[in-house]
């Protein structure tokens, strides 16, 4: 399979020609999602090619039990499945009695499909001759509706070419699913009941242990040349979990036949009874009308793209990646349920598992900040607040007390659901993340409130976890953090890793400094938490005495922060030196062999710089980067991303867009070999950094918008929208300058490369 055949386009990603070692890729990357459901781009018909089926719903999962060789104490019971959920798109095609299959047809031609991201909407179509000699031509557009978001709308167009056909439609439902990760092979839907009434047909199954119910359902229509007609199933196939229609057609040659299936879910989260909130769907759906729908659909894309779209003249594949991230993120999570959040693979693909990562804190709240109301932001951190107190639980798993929290590596409700011991245990700079989250949230919206309301709460535990998990080195006279993985992974049960100590210190500072203010400014809040959580004096500084004693290892011989106490040991061979067979490592090198290479899986002690870019200097960040990023293999998807945005502050601009190419098309591309298992999304947030925070330099500094920006040689020019605080500013950057616009109640203050500039409502500022 050629890795680049996806075709440069600015709004849509298209693939033009049928190759059966694709399919499972452009499964991932012509994916659909709502928000509140996602859908691979599987065939409706039936496919006996490789293909992985995966429909998804957002907040429906299963505990598969945990399995694992060896088990040790404080291990989760079980780890979270991203649940394949019952199959609505299927519609079997027979064709002069051959059922329509592209994996064993006589010819394919002409087969192309596109993602069209500017209106939202999927599209297939090909021409195929089927081992009966029947030519068909055959168009398929799907999307799943931004307004009604438990539909989904299919329009399946059929026209012979040669001859006269007899074209039977099968729309089928399915609940008789499995996922491809099982664990136990168990099956994770028990079918409760079908039920049809003309048209409509709806399976209702609920998840074994959890409990989720959902109902499936489909609503069928035939049309003739575009016009409806009565035409009623000729046949429907009844089992305990999947039900199919049959329509008969007689289509003359060179007619169009087509069948609008529309369908979806409605789930336990959010109605009482499911079926009739399904038959709700399908009222109103038709009511509204399939043509309606889709411009429905153009008009609530084109209002999210006003605000998120990010242009690039002169660089088509750049456009068409940067468009791609922002595409999938907003499919992913429009912030409309705080019970929600945003899994790495998003609505594309079930490997991982869970719905939250720190992936959330640390790439994905800038992005929503900025191109959302800062409300949807307040929501992720307000999730967070909710599983406060399986946080406290995971950490009493492993011996803390005192109402210290942990949070989760991975998880669907706050419990730890993610079983490798040298991440669940030991990667534990993911409770920073949160932390820093919150600070990050204060800085960028000038909303304090959350803190007193809801934020102390969660940091005076994780300022907890942390001053219980540092000890007192007599040798070293202070205070050392043993047996970490930092956010490097390929590096397990190290001491001391540099960004982990480093995060720590400042959690314990901030939240000292937070418990302050918010005492002398929110006396009565201070003292519902204070009362609620039993903090004293005395237990602040025993905090402050850790804070001020925290040990960084430093080498004196490279100038820089080492990433734990033993990196010097390892056998320094740079990235650069090691022969390209070997790459990706893991995929080519064992585990042992990993661990004890320098290689780096991605940014650490940068990511570190990343964050607390203020607390260094420059000088300090040059040394750092470009010792560190000589060993840096980037094997994860959120590394690129961080070291763009700190190439772009060196200046090493052809670095910077280099990098910025891997993160925004890691994907389209398949940089990594396994795109076909799903998209990357939580990394999509850091390419947007790349270019905001990267190329166009915006800081926030003392409650000011602050930007340097750069544009790299290739690009003619690039602009994106923040809201800042409720206004709304467009920064357009070229080669030769940096123009400003606002939409907003008043004139804003921007500081451009250390100057002071005055923008106005409605007036260009340069």
């Amino acid at each position: 399979m050629n890795q680049d055949y996806i075709k440069p386009d600015n709004w849509s990603i298209i693939e033009e020609g049928f190759d059966g070692e694709s399919v499972k890729s452009s499964e991932s990357l012509f994916s659909i999602g709502n928000g509140a459901m996602g859908q691979r781009a599987n065939f409706e018909e039936n496919y006996s090619g490789k293909t992985f089926q995966g429909s998804y719903i957002a907040g429906i999962y299963y505990p598969d039990k945990t399995k694992v060789g060896w088990w040790k104490n404080g291990y989760p019971e079980y780890f979270a499945k991203v649940l394949n959920a019952p199959n609505w798109i299927g519609i079997d095609i027979e064709i002069n009695g051959e059922s329509l299959d592209l994996n064993l047809c006589k010819k394919v031609a002409n087969f192309r499909r596109e993602l069209n991201m500017k209106e939202g909407w999927y599209h297939r179509s090909f021409e195929a001759t089927l081992q009966n000699g029947t030519e068909i031509a055959v168009h398929i557009r799907r999307f799943l509706s931004l307004n009604l978001d438990e539909l989904g709308c299919i329009n399946y167009e059929i026209t012979p070419v040669n001859k006269d056909a007899k074209i039977i439609y099968k729309p089928y439902i399915d609940a008789g699913v499995t996922n491809e990760d099982a664990n136990w092979d168990e099956k994770f839907w028990e079918p409760l009941e079908v039920k049809k009434a003309g048209n409509e047909a709806f399976v209702t199954a609920q998840t074994f242990k959890t409990h989720f119910k959902v109902t499936t359902f489909m609503q069928n229509t035939i049309l003739e040349n575009g016009k409806k007609t009565a035409i009623s199933p000729a046949n429907i196939d009844t089992t305990t979990d999947k039900i199919q229609f049959s329509y008969d057609v007689l289509v003359p040659q060179g007619q169009k036949s087509s069948i609008q299936k529309l369908g979806g879910y409605t789930v336990s989260l959010n109605h009482t009874n499911t079926v009739s909130a399904a038959e709700k769907v399908i009222k109103e759906a038709l009511s509204i009308g399939y043509d309606q729908l889709l411009q429905n659909q153009i008009d609530a894309w084109a209002k999210i793209w006003e605000m998120s779209d990010i242009t690039i003249e002169g660089d088509v594949k750049a456009q068409q990646g940067i468009r791609f991230n922002i595409f999938q993120l907003n499919q992913t999570y429009l912030g409309k349920d705080s019970r929600l959040n945003i899994g790495p693979k998003g609505f594309t693909g079930e490997k991982y598992g869970g719905s939250t990562y720190w992936d959330t804190e640390a790439y994905c709240i800038p992005f929503y900040m900025a191109t959302k109301d800062q409300q949807v932001a307040r929501n992720l951190l307000t999730y967070r607040y909710n599983q406060l107190d399986k946080a406290i639980e995971n950490a009493e798993k492993l011996g803390f007390s005192n109402g210290a929290a942990l949070y989760p590596m991975v998880t669907m409700n706050g419990e730890e659901c993610h079983n490798e011991w040298e991440i669940t245990f030991e990667e534990i700079h993911r409770n920073g993340a949160i932390a820093f989250a919150i600070y990050n949230y204060h800085r960028y919206t000038g909303d304090y409130s959350y803190i007193p309301e809801k934020g102390l709460e969660v940091l005076i535990a994780i300022a907890r976890f942390w001053h219980q998990r540092a000890n007192f080195s007599t040798k070293k006279n202070q205070y050392v953090i043993l047996g970490v993985t930092g956010p490097n992974e390929y590096e397990n049960n190290v001491n001391n890793n540099f960004y982990t100590n480093y995060i720590a210190k400042w959690c314990l500072e901030y939240t000292y400094d937070q418990i302050q203010k918010v005492s002398l400014e929110y006396p009565s809040d201070h003292k519902r938490i204070t009362e609620k959580v039993n903090i004293t004096d005395a237990e602040l500084q025993s905090w402050k005495k850790v804070s001020d004693n925290m040990y960084f290892p430093f080498s004196e011989e490279h100038n820089v922060y080492l990433q734990q106490d033993g990196f010097l040991d390892k056998d320094l061979v740079r990235v650069a030196d090691l022969d390209k067979t070997q790459r990706p490592i893991n995929q080519k090198w064992s585990w042992d062999r990993i661990l004890r290479s320098p290689y780096i899986k991605q940014a650490d002690v940068l990511q570190c710089f990343y964050f607390f870019e203020d607390h260094f200097s420059k000088e300090e960040l040059k040394n750092n980067f470009e010792f560190y990023e000589s060993f840096t293999v980037h094997e994860s998807s959120l590394s690129p991303c961080v070291h763009s945005i700190q190439a772009a502050l060196l200046d090493k601009m052809d670095m910077a867009y280099t990098f910025y190419l891997r993160t925004s098309r890691l994907d389209l591309d398949d940089y990594n070999k396994e795109v076909e298992e799903g998209c990357h999304i939580t990394s999509m947030a850091g390419t947007w950094m790349s270019i905001v925070e990267g190329f166009g330099g915006m800081r926030i500094k003392n409650n000011q918008l602050h930007f340097s920006p750069r544009i790299p040689k290739e690009w003619e020019a690039y602009s994106f929208k923040i809201n800042f605080r409720n206004q709304i500013v467009t920064v357009s950057v070229n080669q030769e300058n940096t123009t400003f616009s606002l939409d907003g109640d008043a004139a804003l203050e921007i500081v451009l490369n250390d100057t002071v500039i005055n923008v106005n409502p409605t007036a260009v500022t340069a």
